[in-house]
C-alpha cells in the first residue's frame, strides 16, 4: 500500500464530473490498483476514489487514474509532504461472529427465503475487494448478490454496494441485483438501501434454526 499526504486538487471526468478545491489530502494506492483520496473528517469513506482495474499515470505535478471505460480521476499536485509504501501481505479477511457464519449457512441452505424459485450459485463468491456472501438466482434466472450482517447498518449496504458496482462489470453476470439481509436493519440502512435500489429482508434467526418459541403470544 502507497499512502502519500499532499496539497493537491482533483477533478473528476466520466460520467459526472467533480472538483476538490486544493487542500492537504491523505492520498492511497492499494494493490488492487484502486486510489482512493481522503480528507481528515469523513470516518472511513474517501473523497472520491477509482475502483480497479484501472491504471494510474504519474507525471510531475500530476496523477492521471484511468478506468476501462476512459474515465478519469485527475490529481494535481502543489506539493508532497510524504510519500510511504508498506508491503501489507495477504489478509485473512474479516471473520464473521458465530451468529452470522450460521446466518450464511443457513441461507445458503434455504434461499427461497429471499423469494420463491431463488436458488444458490455460490457461497462466499470472490471480488477483487472481498467475498460476497451469497450469490444466488433469482426465479428469473437473474444474478443477486446477498450480504448478510446479524445487525444491518449503514457500512453494510456501503459494502454491498461496492461489490455489486464490480459484479456488474462481467457481462456473464450483470445485471446483478442486491439483498440486504439481516436480523435487525436500522431505518437508516433501510432508506440508504432503498436509494441504491437495494432490496432489505428481515431474517428470523430462530425460525431458520427450526426452534419453535413456546411462549403464549396474543398474535
Amino acid at each position: 500500500m502507497r499512502l502519500v499526504i499532499a496539497r493537491c486538487s482533483v477533478d473528476y471526468v466520466g460520467r459526472l464530473s467533480a472538483h476538490l478545491p486544493l487542500a492537504t489530502r491523505l492520498l492511497m494506492v492499494k494493490a488492487d490498483g484502486s486510489v482512493s483520496i481522503h480528507a481528515d473528517d469523513r470516518a472511513y469513506k474517501p473523497l472520491n476514489w477509482m475502483s480497479p482495474p484501472c491504471r494510474l499515470e504519474e507525471a510531475p505535478g500530476v496523477w492521471r487514474v484511468v478506468n476501462k471505460a476512459g474515465e478519469e480521476l485527475r490529481i494535481t499536485l502543489e506539493e508532497i509532504f510524504q510519500d510511504s509504501s508498506y508491503e501489507l501481505g495477504v489478509d485473512p479477511g474479516l471473520r464473521k461472529d458465530g451468529v452470522e457464519a450460521h446466518l450464511q449457512e443457513l441461507l445458503a441452505a434455504n434461499p427461497t427465503e429471499f423469494g420463491a424459485g431463488f436458488t444458490l450459485v455460490r457461497r462466499e463468491y470472490p471480488t477483487a475487494i472481498g467475498p460476497v456472501d451469497l450469490l444466488c438466482r433469482d426465479g428469473a434466472g437473474a444474478a443477486v448478490a446477498v450480504e448478510i450482517k446479524r445487525r444491518g447498518e449503514i457500512d453494510g449496504v456501503e459494502q454491498l454496494t461496492r461489490y455489486l458496482e464490480l459484479l456488474n462489470r462481467d457481462p456473464l453476470l450483470a445485471p446483478v441485483h442486491g439483498i440486504f439481509a439481516a436480523q435487525e436493519i436500522k431505518p437508516q440502512a433501510r432508506v440508504l438501501a432503498a436509494d441504491r435500489g437495494i432490496r432489505c429482508v428481515a431474517v428470523n434467526y430462530d425460525r431458520l434454526r427450526g426452534i419453535v418459541r413456546d411462549e403464549m403470544t396474543l398474535f
